[in-house]
């Protein structure tokens, strides 16, 4: 028998699955990040945001073949010239990434180099929670995308507005103010009531104490949503999951694995609007050649089957992806082939709504600031153009100020 105190001392156990209760509970602590941001809901367009956590090299990813600088900085890192999967006379993919030569030559990958901010922080976790929350000086509170989403909550709840690959919701992702779900793994994306009568039994028991929730006490349509938004995500991506048939091989990594979920949700939902996945393992100190290696060929197959798939689905079309790193790496390379903590790098935006090409200027390898790239392009900017142009959202509000924007949408 399930009884009230069990609820009490148990019950975020059997139905958070990534919405933690708590994490709900602050949407009137937050209240005042929210003051000022509206949102129009954008049909039918979704953004997948891609971390490349622990500070991707972006010099050999997208690689500066002709300048001479690059190859006296990397004498021993550096990819060989011959290898370089070339783009134009100057710049050329990481021959890793070779699969993402495919978008480039139909013109759906976009290459926005230079991205960084003002006054740079070498430290993985602040600079982590500058691009997060889009605030170099700390001032602004919640996610930069977190906001867009609480926007859209006020306009019209729906628990598939966002959704995370992964244990715990990115912070770029939320203020605090609206759940969504954060899944790592399908099967164990439901609640643990247990097999056969006693199963049922339990769930019976705690939907009825959500339903004797005095209807007038505090929190108590934010406690009855929470429970049907458990309920129902769950219940959706488990079909989702298992009717869900892909048009291509994906990887059997976690990467490939967690782009094939977003791809499920993509065709299932129409009602999403950012999803989040992370590849980590990009501090690259030592032996980085074999470690990045691993990691750019998991994320160009990864984002092909991705693109792939969806088309055959019909919703290419809908989609436009963002990868992003923390900071780049330094310019010279270290005593253990290796790169230590850097700024500027470059990032991808693909899709069939891109204009393909190269945005942003080019930093210079020899007018460095104490060894490191400065910044040409302010990474909020991007974030402007994808809330501009892709979202449908006014970037102002969310971003603290007026950025310019691009022109690879």
């Amino acid at each position: 028998m399930l009884t009230r105190r069990d609820f009490i001392t148990n019950g975020t156990a059997l139905v958070t699955l990534g919405a933690a209760v708590p994490g709900v509970f602050r949407r009137a602590v937050t209240a005042g990040v929210l003051d000022g941001v509206t949102s129009a809901v954008s049909p039918g367009k979704t953004l997948i945001v891609v971390q490349l956590a622990g500070g991707n090299d972006g010099l050999n990813t997208v690689i500066p073949y002709a300048d001479g600088a690059y190859r006296a900085a990397r004498k021993t890192i550096g990819v060989p010239e011959e290898q370089i999967v070339r783009l134009d006379d100057r710049i050329g993919l990481h021959p890793k990434l070779a699969a993402l030569k495919q978008l480039w030559d139909a013109k759906q990958l976009a290459i926005v180099e230079g991205v960084g901010y003002p006054d740079p922080n070498l430290s993985h976790f602040t600079s982590m929670h500058i691009w997060q929350t889009a605030s170099p000086d700390g001032k602004l509170l919640g996610g930069w995308v977190g906001k867009y989403l609480d926007g859209l909550e006020r306009h019209q709840h729906d628990p598939f507005h966002g959704f995370n690959v992964g244990a715990a919701v990115a912070p770029e992702m939320t203020t605090g103010a609206t759940p969504m779900p954060a899944v790592a793994n399908v099967q164990e994306y439901q609640p643990r009531f247990g097999a056969g009568a006693d199963g049922q039994q339990k769930e019976q028991a705690l939907l009825k104490l959500y339903e004797a929730y005095p209807k007038a006490a505090p929190y108590a349509a934010l406690l009855e949503t929470t429970l049907d938004d458990v309920m129902t995500t769950s219940k959706q991506v488990q079909s989702a999951a298992s009717t869900y048939k892909p048009a291509v091989p994906y990887s059997k990594d976690p990467f490939g694995s967690g782009l094939q979920l977003l791809a499920e949700v993509v065709a299932s939902e129409p009602s999403l609007r950012v999803g989040h996945i992370t590849l980590g393992g990009f501090d690259t100190h030592a032996d980085q050649g074999p470690t990045q290696e691993r990691l750019l060929d998991m994320l160009a197959n990864g984002l092909v089957a991705f693109m792939k798939d969806l088309e055959a689905h019909g919703k290419a079309e809908d989609v436009v992806v963002m990868t992003w790193s923390e900071f780049g790496r330094r310019v010279q390379e270290n005593a253990s082939e290796g790169t230590d903590h850097g700024t500027a790098a470059p990032l991808f935006v693909l899709g069939k709504a891109v204009r393909g090409g190269t945005y942003g200027e080019p930093p210079s390898l020899t007018n460095l600031d104490f060894g490191n790239l400065r910044f040409t392009t302010d990474f909020r900017g991007v974030y402007a153009t994808l809330m501009e142009k892709w979202l449908q959202a006014p970037s102002g509000t969310i971003l603290g100020g007026q950025f310019p924007t691009l022109g690879f949408l």
